[in-house]
């Protein structure tokens, strides 16, 4: 009898985790209709993830962060496994960069017109499929899945694992942001996280790019939180984790299904921390408005290839600071910073005598705490 308690009771689990993921059955639909633009898939087994953060003010509690017209996304990242699960790198996309948006079916049913916009519009314009589209043109990379997380469950993703550990350089108060924290050393709740990876006036110069750096380090410092406590490997925290998740999750079909969605995160779960690398698109200020950014090449097609064939990229950590901007060789602290390239004996044909090196970006891993 306790045996069929239990067998009903761990039906009753699983049947909650699977009720709470929202299927993106009309993405799938929109992106079938434009298939033959789309590039080709990805090498085998290698994975390209679209995490999109939603900050819709629908929903429940979603209303207390102001109000918000339409649709929004609030952070994109295309997160790359390679397809020996040795690595994962995190590419976050600024939502001011300037990009080719192509024409794209509104909620509405109609259609938006092609134009040169804030990379931020295709989402208001045409949801996750109009962003898709957009990060595939940009890139030229396939996009395999994505997932849209919203604020809330975000915030019950931290609180699932206990709060996530930050240090600040400076004080922080931000009305707008729902949190005021004293300089020094903390470990955040939900609610005050969601604030620190929000904020943008109240921190370092006010950029989006101190912003974007300040989310990738957070995000690093849950990864190392969530597979230093060995909550993979654990049902009895995994479970908490999940259901924060998939509450407020909205994933393609392909992995709303649980059992495939926990399959990809135990593939996952190998990754050394320092093989978790994040970084931004390579980007300047745009030509036309030094208030918008613009890609920089060749940095970012170099790396937007290395991420389309599966090869290994190479970061070189900035200064882990929650206060200011990273010192880097580009404009705006995301550009390529080449290493000193080794000499090679001269005079044989065919052979340089300086080799062309492999492109660093500017970034950092989850290995490295937020406190250094």
């Amino acid at each position: 009898m306790a045996l069929v308690g239990a067998g009903v009771g761990a039906w009753a689990l699983y049947d909650r985790l699977q009720g709470n993921i929202t299927r993106d059955d009309a993405v799938i639909a929109e992106l079938e209709r434009h298939e033959k633009e789309r590039p080709l898939p990805s090498k085998q087994g290698a994975l390209n993830i679209l995490l999109v953060g939603s900050d819709t003010r629908a929903g429940q509690g979603n209303g207390q962060y102001g109000a918000a017209r339409g649709q929004r996304s609030d952070t994109v990242i295309l997160l790359h496994l390679a397809a020996d699960r040795r690595s994962a790198t995190a590419m976050s996309i600024p939502r001011d960069l300037m990009v080719e948006i192509p024409s794209c079916r509104r909620a509405d049913g109609e259609s938006a017109p092609a134009r040169t916009a804030q990379f931020n519009d295709a989402y208001s314009y045409g949801g996750t499929a109009c962003t898709i589209r957009t990060v595939e043109r940009l890139t030229r990379i396939r996009v395999d899945h994505h997932m849209v997380v919203d604020f809330q469950g975000f915030k019950r993703m931290v609180d699932a694992v206990d709060g996530v550990r930050i240090c600040l350089k400076q004080p922080m108060d931000d009305k707008d942001a729902h949190v005021r924290l004293p300089a020094g050393e903390h470990t955040l709740n939900g609610e005050q996280s969601l604030g620190f990876v929000r904020a943008r006036k109240s921190l370092g110069n006010g950029s989006d790019t101190d912003r974007m750096e300040r989310q990738q380090q957070f995000l690093g410092a849950l990864v190392a939180k969530v597979q230093s406590n060995g909550v993979l490997l654990n049902p009895g925290k995994l479970y908490p984790l999940l259901d924060a998740a998939t509450s407020s999750l909205t994933t393609d079909p392909s992995i709303a299904s649980l059992i495939d969605l926990y399959d990809l995160v135990r593939s996952m779960r190998n990754i050394p921390t320092k093989e978790v690398r994040f970084l931004t698109v390579p980007r300047e200020a745009y030509a036309g408005d030094p208030n918008r950014d613009q890609l920089v090449e060749p940095a970012a097609s170099e790396l937007f290839t290395l991420l389309r064939e599966d090869e290994p990229v190479r970061i070189a950590p900035r200064p882990s600071d929650s206060a200011s901007p990273a010192p880097s060789a580009s404009p705006t602290g995301t550009g390529p910073a080449a290493p000193s390239a080794p000499s090679t004996p001269s005079g044989t044909p065919g052979v340089r005598s300086t080799p062309v090196p492999d492109p660093t970006f500017s970034g950092n891993s989850a290995a490295r705490s937020a406190c250094e």
